[in-house]
This record gives C-alpha cells, structure tokens and sequence, in this order.
C-alpha cells in the first residue's frame, strides 16, 4: 500500500516537472528573441542567427529568430520564405509551433497578394488554434479579398466575438456585409469603423449608399455632397448626389452635382459617361437643350451606341431648331395651352376664331371654338395630345362621340406622333381629321407666339 501510494506521488511529480519545462519552453521560445534583443540589440541577435544559419540553413532556433525579427519589422517576403522553410521542417522537429508558423506564413501571403498560399496556411493554423484572433482575421480578410463573402463573413465574425473593441474588425466586417449586398446589417459596423477612422472616404461612401438602400435618403445626401471633391469617391458621389435631387426635381442642385464631377481629374470612363447622360436629361428637363445636346454628342463621340443617346439626339436637335415645338412638347400648362390657342388661329388664318371653352386633362387640352370664315362658320373642337406614341381607334370613337356631344361641326385631333391604320379608316365618313407630326410640326414653324 504504501509502495503504491510512493509510485503515485513520483509519477505526479514527474508530470509536474513535464509541464513546468514544457511552459518555460513556451516563454522562451515566445519571448526568448525580445530578451535577446533587449540585452544585445536587433542588429547583434540577427548577425548572430544569420552566422548559425550560414553553417546551418536548418537551424531551428536560429530560423525562428531570424523569422521573429522580419515578422516584427513586417518583412513580407523574408517573413514568408523563413516560416515557410520552417513549416516544411515541421514534419520532422515536433518543437516547431506548426499553428504559429502557418499562422505567420498566411499573414504573410495575405500582405504579398498571395492569396492561394494565404488561405492554405490561414485554415491550417485555425484548424490547431480556432480560437487565435488573427488567424480569423486575416483568413476573413482573405476570404473577403478573393470574393468568398459568406465564408469571409464566418471568419470576421468569430474575430469580432474573440476580440469585440479590436478598432479593425468593424471597417472589414462591414465592408464584408456591404458587398454582400446585406445593407442595414452593414450599417453598425460601418458607423463604428467611421468613428475609428473618420477620414476614411470608403467607408463613408458604403454608408452612403446602404443608407440610401435602407431608406435613409435625406442622410445619406448629406454624405455623398460631402464627398463630392474627393479625387477618388468624389465622381461617383456626384452621380447619386445629382440622380437624388433629379428624384425630387431639384433640377438646378442636380446641375451643380454633375458640374462638380466633370471638374474632377482621373474620372473613370463608365461613370464619366453616366454623369454626363445624367446631366444631359436634367438640362433637358429645365428646356436647356442646346447645352443638353452638347452633352450627348460628347457621349456619342466617345461611346458609340451609349444607352439612347443616339436617339435623343435624333429628337432633340429637332427640337432646338423650333421653339414652339419645344414649347408643345415640354414647356407648362399654360404655355402649352396658349399654344395650342395660336395653332387654331394659324390652322384658321382667313378666319376668326372666338374660343368658347379649354378642357385641360393628364392626357391632351381641348379647345371648343367658332370660326367665322367669309364662305362659312363652323363650331369646331381642337383635341392636342402631347404623346409622340401611336393613338389607336379607341380614342378616336370617344372623340368623335365628344364632336357630337358637344354640337361641333368638326373635331380635328392633333398629336406629336401618329395615329393607327384603324384610327384612320374609322374617321372615313366622319367629321373628324386627323393631323400627325408632320402636318403639326409644319404649323408650329408658321406661328408666331409675340405677334
């Protein structure tokens, strides 16, 4: 009994004895180099590691000193050709921190752009030490880099869990949730990284847009015009300043946003070009057309087949050469119905014409008018749609059927486009003219609005 109880207390002691020297080999092997360092300098530890190494290029100690040194002076290549060499020795010296080394080497390939080699090394070293901050961060980080946003986000959360206050996880976690496309979950951490880092223009650039995706309109303007004279995020800022005050028709803001933008240097070609179609249509929007054209033929000169410019040009230039055109097709209500007043006074020039009624609606302005001509005198109702689409017979019969509701002698129905085959054979017998493009473009050159 006693003799068992003796072998208990020396195989205790042994064990003990074990993990104690197992310890202090740890902190020597973890703070043996900076010890070294602090006693004889940087330069005297490395001098005497590379001697070692000359005799010796497998030479552990010396390899893992040399390694530390690069690793603290971030010595991305050296780091990773000393782990690297220390990690193929690791199979036969089972002293090598294998978790460390790979941990090291990953970190390493990550700063070099390796990113093969850097996910290879990461998940080793996670695989022996899942609980290691960096080994989470930097895989995430690759992960992220190499467009695997899911598996990215696995990593940079368990870092966040592992190290909450560490002042780089929330700008990388948020960027992670940003490319995903997941915006309101991306805004915390983006918030939290712009108050570490407040200069950071991406950062505030993602936040701008996942508070535009999330409904955050007014905040998000506010950053995007901040960020307007920006050599890098300036343009394209400029373009989702300028699209949200076109949304709410603040035209003149739109055109200082995209001024803005055109002034910048280095402007990628793609977001050159939308801001220049953008500002294009807004100075349509104000009938600025002669600068509007010049814009799009910019476009044109540079991006054939961009979008519809080709198109736009087409009609625009039409319509740069006739004011009253402009006038029929865009200008406000009242303008567009003094117009259309002037037209039937043109379309009548031997006659008189005393208008009896204006029915404005959302699709065209009616006129009910006398005419008094020397041979004849008629009532008549002048319909102007504005639409440069076809116009099917349906229309046509509900007009025909307001001529004779209302007593006319004749309808006449004028728009900017044309008017169905159908539309036509149903007028054949009927007091109702149809008048296209053409025949309307034709009068409106005649009418003189001042005279």
């Amino acid at each position: 009994m006693i003799f068992s109880v003796l072998i208990a207390v020396i195989v205790l002691a042994l064990v003990v004895v074990v993990l104690m020297a197992a310890m202090g080999a740890k902190k020597k092997s973890d703070g043996g180099t900076n010890q070294k360092i602090q006693r004889k300098g940087k330069a005297a530890v490395m001098k005497d590691a590379q001697k070692k190494l000359a005799h010796n290029p497998k030479d552990i100690g010396a390899l893992e000193i040399v390694g530390d040194i690069y690793y603290g002076e971030k010595n991305w290549e050296k780091t990773w050709n000393v782990y690297k060499t220390l990690y193929e020795l690791s199979s036969a010296h089972l002293e090598i921190d294998v978790a460390k080394v790979t941990l090291r080497m990953g970190i390493a390939a990550f700063y070099l752009e390796k990113m093969e080699d850097a996910a290879s090394s990461l998940v080793t070293s996670l695989k022996r030490n899942p609980e290691n901050f960096e080994c989470n961060f930097y895989l995430g980080k690759t992960l992220f880099n190499a467009g695997n946003l899911d598996k990215a986000f696995i990593c940079l959360k368990k870092a966040k869990a592992l190290m909450p206050e560490n002042p780089d996880i929330n700008e990388v976690l948020g960027q992670c949730l940003f490319k995903s496309g997941k915006y309101k979950e991306s805004l915390p951490f983006l918030k939290k990284a712009i108050e570490e880092k407040p200069d950071n223009k991406e950062l505030l650039f993602d936040m701008a847009v996942s508070m535009t995706e999330c409904g955050f309109g007014d905040k998000a303007l506010k950053v995007f015009m901040h960020l307007r004279p920006d050599p890098q995020f300036g343009a394209q800022s400029c373009l989702e300043a300028g699209k949200m005050h076109e949304r709410t028709k603040d035209y003149n803001s739109a055109i200082k946003d995209y001024e803005i933008a055109i002034k910048l240097q280095n402007v990628p070609e793609q977001i050159d070009l939308q801001i220049k179609y953008r500002y294009a249509l807004t100075c349509i929007a104000i009938n600025d057309i002669s600068k509007g054209l010049t814009l799009l033929r910019q476009i044109q000169s540079v991006k054939q087949g961009y979008k519809d410019v080709d198109a736009l040009i087409a009609r625009y230039s039409e319509l740069n050469q006739n004011k009253n055109l402009q006038t029929y097709l865009m200008s406000g209500t009242s303008d567009f119905v003094a117009l259309c007043r002037k037209f039937i006074s043109t379309y009548h020039k031997d006659g008189f014409v005393k208008v009896e009624d204006v029915q404005v609606t959302t699709d065209c302005v009616e006129i009910i008018c006398n005419v008094e001509n020397p041979k004849w005198e008629a009532r008549q109702i002048f319909r102007f749609y504005r639409t440069q689409n076809v116009i099917g017979d349906l229309n046509i019969r509900e007009f025909h059927s307001k001529v004779r509701d209302s007593k006319c002698d004749t309808g006449y129905c004028i728009s900017m486009g044309n008017f169905s085959e159908s539309a036509h054979k149903y007028i054949d017998g009927r007091p109702v003219d149809l008048i296209e493009k053409d025949e309307l473009v034709k009068t409106l050159k005649k009418i003189n609005m001042f005279g």
